[in-house]
């Protein structure tokens, strides 16, 4: 019963840490891992998978907020979006490796409001949310063996 409450518990917080609710799903997960009675792999996974769907809400919210309405919305001025619109050209795609990193969620916002195809936005945010709870577990591991 704790294993699957303590899953939850990680999934709700790695869901929460991919959306614009200000949160660290780090913390939950290397508090697990600490108490040693959960597989690394299977909190690699939980985790993963609720920080891709996080990033699935935000990438709708700026699908559905795209445009001038949602430009309002979020306090981007016509200058400030269409530098962002630059931006996200110059990188492209490719800027979703990164949306593990602080300020990850407004690329992803932003390729929802670029609407960038959903499956290769899946395809790129499962690569880097992944990466990203494999190298916490590694520093877990390199902290408590």
């Amino acid at each position: 019963m704790l294993t699957g409450t303590s899953l939850l518990g990680l999934f709700v917080a790695a869901l929460l840490a991919a959306t614009p609710i200000p949160f660290q799903s780090e913390v939950v997960f290397l508090a697990l891992m600490a108490q040693g009675t959960l597989p690394v792999v299977a909190l690699v996974g939980v985790a993963s998978v609720g920080n891709i769907l996080g990033s699935c809400i935000t990438y709708a919210l700026g699908r559905g907020l795209g445009g001038a309405r949602g430009a309002r919305w979020l306090g981007l001025t016509p200058e400030r979006q269409a530098r962002a619109e630059r931006w996200f050209g110059r990188w492209g795609v490719w800027a979703l490796l990164l949306s593990w990193a602080p300020g990850g969620d407004f690329i992803v916002a932003l390729s929802g409001a670029l609407r960038v195809p959903l499956p290769r936005f899946l395809a790129l945010v499962a690569i880097a949310k992944t990466a990203r709870y494999a190298v916490v577990a590694l520093i877990g591991l390199g902290i408590w063996g």
